[in-house]
């Protein structure tokens, strides 16, 4: 385990300007300093900041390329390194983002084929969550959106179902917030990573009708609203 003394080492004393670092490997970031329940995970290659140490058990970081915060354990800041330039991001105009689409389509697939379970928090193959699989799909072709559900709901441009297209994100929840995202791939389907208790624990294809199997009825009847992805995301942060 890394000590508390080789932790304040690699931090630098003035908070208010973060040095920033590179994940050597995939890491776990939780949703609190106790480190018990994941939030997210940062890709090897991604930059982060420390924002905060909480006494010694983990620091607070912000992941850059998409302003998520949360925790990540002393021991595992192993995994880090500082970066030799920063992140920048890169702005694409909607038609390029239109020609990337069919490669974002391929990883879900791809993803598809490997065994795979629903992991909260999941955005580093091969067990994903929901918006988890999306981040990490538009990211493969260097598209970076939000990393919740609700913020990708946010972040892209309202279209009715009708106007669907295989790229579009489709959103499910209830009437105050989005709680589940899909991908939707064409011909009335899309493709999810999905629960154990209502979905298929893991990534499957579904359809967008009251007529199909019960995992799609039960998806359906949350169905909030379609969203285009028309920009990669711009950190604000920083």
């Amino acid at each position: 385990m890394v000590s508390f003394e080789q932790v304040k080492a690699i931090i630098p004393s003035d908070l208010a300007h973060p040095n920033e670092y590179q994940c050597a490997v995939n890491l776990n970031v939780y949703d609190s300093p106790n480190c018990d329940r994941l939030a997210t995970q940062a890709a090897v290659g991604r930059h982060l900041r420390i924002l905060s140490i909480n006494e010694d058990k983990a620091v607070e970081v912000c992941l850059c390329e998409d302003d998520y915060s949360g925790w990540v354990a002393i021991a595992d800041l192993e995994g880090i390194e500082e970066a030799t330039s920063h992140y920048r991001a890169i702005a694409l105009q909607p038609e390029e983002i239109r020609e990337r689409l069919p490669q974002a389509i391929a990883f879900t697939h791809e993803a598809a084929k490997h065994p795979n379970y629903y992991l909260w928090g999941g955005t580093v193959g091969p067990n994903y969550d929901c918006s988890g699989l999306m981040q990490a799909a538009f990211a493969s072709v260097g598209i970076w959106l939000p990393r919740d559900s609700y913020q990708q709901e946010d972040f892209t441009a309202a279209i009715a179902m009708e106007e669907l297209q295989p790229g579009d994100l489709i959103f499910f929840g209830t009437v105050e917030k989005t709680t589940h995202v899909g991908l939707y791939l064409g011909e009335g389907c899309y493709i999810h990573s999905s629960g154990k208790e209502q979905g298929r624990n893991g990534i499957g294809i579904n359809q967008l009708s009251e007529q199909a199997d019960t995992i799609s009825r039960s998806y359906y009847q949350q169905l909030r609203r379609a969203g285009r992805v028309v920009a990669s995301y711009q950190p604000s942060r920083f």
